[in-house]
């Protein structure tokens, strides 16, 4: 069974994730742009640093150039934002990425974006999971890569710095080059550093690097930016002096930040410190987009701006569409994507970092400074969370006591109201809430919790857990 979830298509490394299925995904695809007619097209592939993504990325292009789709090829590996940076740019109707994520190492996988560079709908992956339903071994038409290069099917690309260049484009450098600000990287052995490393030194910025070789690996730990494994980073930035401390996910679309004073900031924060920004700062005036499980400080800051705040479920191509719709000024999520209008119509781990750089520069404070100050003005929102494995044989009977059942703990607050759109999730009268869903790119259930203080919001991720008796 080929899936995609909410971040594209995730699969185990000799599992499910094998050259026979990657040619599937393929020949899907090929078969859905002739269909379209949009086979005229160039298609560009990239690719992270994973085990097989270099060689994945060669056996999807062989049967996109099978099929007579002129392949353009990315052939360094690259952060995801720089292939939807190429799939907008060029008004391409499709491309993709080969890569998990932040995944642990042993998952790879496709990530496919659509026209405008955004993240594929669940309508188109339902198309390719229908094309690949109907598939047979012969129906895989193949172009062997080399004979395709030669013949001109296939070309190679390397867009990097036109990505760069309109990074440095949309952020304020003059501010950050008065700045005079010390940086410390860890691209948590993915694909960042040369992007972002670049953008902040044409800013002038004193940038050092941790954990940047290739490591299939990722260091034997999960490539997520969070606060347990960017324990290097949070000690190093205190004590050595840096202004600021960034991590990134595997595939550079998400990022963790590390303040001067060694804290973790929660990409919540993060968020509501960047629409902040702004809408106060630059002056700007639109709305905000975040899912079921982000922040509602986001929904505060909206309100005394006059903004609205849209709440959609997980997927960030949810946050694409409802940001579209509204023409919204940022969207993003509580596991650290976002994004901005007028840049990629997903998430981007570079854009972002570089635009917290330009924030501390124009507002001369410290982020821990930014966060006290939004703390001032709206409240304290404190986010737990607890991801939960479990058997496959309880998967059935968590999702009858949430979905089919509708059943709920017994919960110290009063409850205004249930939600299902995405999971389920409870709104209590004092503001507080808890969510519980599986996850679309793990075998796992997550729940997050939010509330004015840390040990209520805890409280609540412990009571739905034992509940659901996980």
């Amino acid at each position: 069974m080929i899936e995609f979830g909410t971040g594209g298509w995730r699969a185990f490394i000799g599992e499910e994730f094998t050259k026979a299925n990657v040619q599937r995904v393929g020949q899907a695809v090929a078969n859905l742009m002739h269909k379209q007619k949009v086979a005229f097209a160039p298609f560009v592939i990239g690719y992270d640093r994973r085990f097989l993504s270099d060689k994945a990325a060669k056996w999807l292009a062989e049967v996109l150039a099978g099929n007579g789709i002129a392949v353009e090829l990315i052939d360094k590996a690259v952060p995801t934002p720089v292939v939807m940076f190429c799939v907008k740019n060029q008004n391409l109707p499709y491309g993709a990425c080969i890569t998990a994520s932040h995944n642990p190492a042993d998952y790879n996988g496709i990530k496919l974006f659509a026209e405008g560079g955004r993240d594929a709908t669940e309508i188109l992956t339902d198309a390719v999971e229908s094309e690949i339903r109907g598939l047979t071994d012969g129906d895989l038409q193949v172009f062997p890569f080399e004979d395709a290069l030669a013949e001109g099917k296939i070309r190679i690309v390397r867009p990097l710095n036109d990505f760069i260049d309109s990074v440095l484009a949309g952020i304020n450098i003059e501010a950050i080059k008065n700045a005079n600000l010390k940086i410390l990287l860890d691209p948590m052995y993915g694909v960042a550093k040369t992007s972002l490393q670049a953008v902040l030194i044409s800013a002038r910025c004193d940038v050092d690097v941790i954990n940047d070789r290739h490591d299939t690996t990722f260091g034997g730990r999960l490539p997520s930016p969070t606060a347990h494994t960017l324990f290097k980073l949070s000690h190093l930035v205190p004590e050595k002096g840096y202004d600021l401390g960034i991590g990134t996910d595997g595939d550079a679309d998400r990022l963790g930040i590390i303040d001067e004073t060694g804290r973790f900031v929660h990409p919540n924060e993060v968020l509501a410190l960047l629409y902040f920004y702004l809408l106060e700062y630059r002056g700007e005036k639109g709305s905000v987009v975040r899912n079921v499980a982000t922040t509602h400080l986001l929904d505060r800051i909206a309100e005394d701006h006059g903004e609205r705040s849209f709440e959609v479920p997980v997927g960030f191509k949810h946050i694409s569409e409802a940001m579209e719709k509204d023409d919204s000024l940022i969207g993003g999520e509580s596991s650290g994507g976002l994004t901005i209008r007028g840049h990629i119509k997903g998430k981007d781990g570079i854009f972002a970092g570089s635009l917290l750089v330009e924030m501390i520069s124009v507002t001369g404070k410290r982020l821990s400074e930014l966060l006290d100050d939004i703390y001032g003005r709206y409240g304290r929102f404190v986010t737990a969370s607890g991801d939960c494995t479990f058997k496959a044989s309880d998967r059935q009977r968590i999702w009858d006591m949430v979905y089919e059942e509708k059943r709920l703990p017994t919960f110290d607050f009063p409850i205004a109201s249930v939600s299902y759109a995405d999971g389920a999730k409870v709104m209590f009268d004092n503001g507080a809430w808890v969510i519980a869903r599986f996850s679309g790119t793990e075998p796992l259930l997550r729940i997050f919790a939010e509330a004015d203080n840390e040990a209520d919001a805890e409280t609540l991720v412990q009571q739905m857990k034992t509940f659901l008796a996980i």
